[in-house]
């Protein structure tokens, strides 16, 4: 059996369905809806939806004749948690990397460089 992490992975891996998972994060849509943006048939769209479904990333329901379809949060939820563990490496990694290029900057017959941009959203964190 595949664990829960690795399905999600697999199923937001596909653009279209990533796409399918962002209309749904604005609210409910029924399957013709989902469809509208892409040039694809509507049992094509219908199996992005059965992979989303079996990874828990969205929940049907059935209105008379509408299929909606709704996002069901948690599968992102738990992807992301898994992902923020491996925050503190990159940035201790990039903190490494900005003290080596600065000790290069620094040394002797060394080029002076452009400061970097006030605009970098990467903010250098004391260890």
């Amino acid at each position: 059996m595949i664990d829960p992490l690795s399905i999600t992975f697999a199923a937001i891996a596909d653009p279209t369905r990533r796409a399918i998972l962002a209309r749904l994060a604005r609210g409910e849509a029924a399957v013709k809806e989902l469809a509208l943006p892409f040039n694809m048939t509507l049992p094509a769209i219908s199996k992005h939806l059965k992979v989303l479904e079996k990874a828990g990333l969205i929940e049907r329901s059935r209105d008379g004749q509408l299929r909606p379809c709704k996002l069901r949060a948690q599968p992102l939820m738990d992807a992301a948690s898994w992902i923020e563990r491996y925050r503190s490496f990159w940035d201790e990694s990039f903190d490494r990397l900005d003290d080596y290029l600065q000790e290069l900057q620094s040394a002797p017959g060394a080029k002076p460089t452009p400061s970097p941009s006030k605009s970098s959203p990467r903010k250098k964190r004391s260890r």
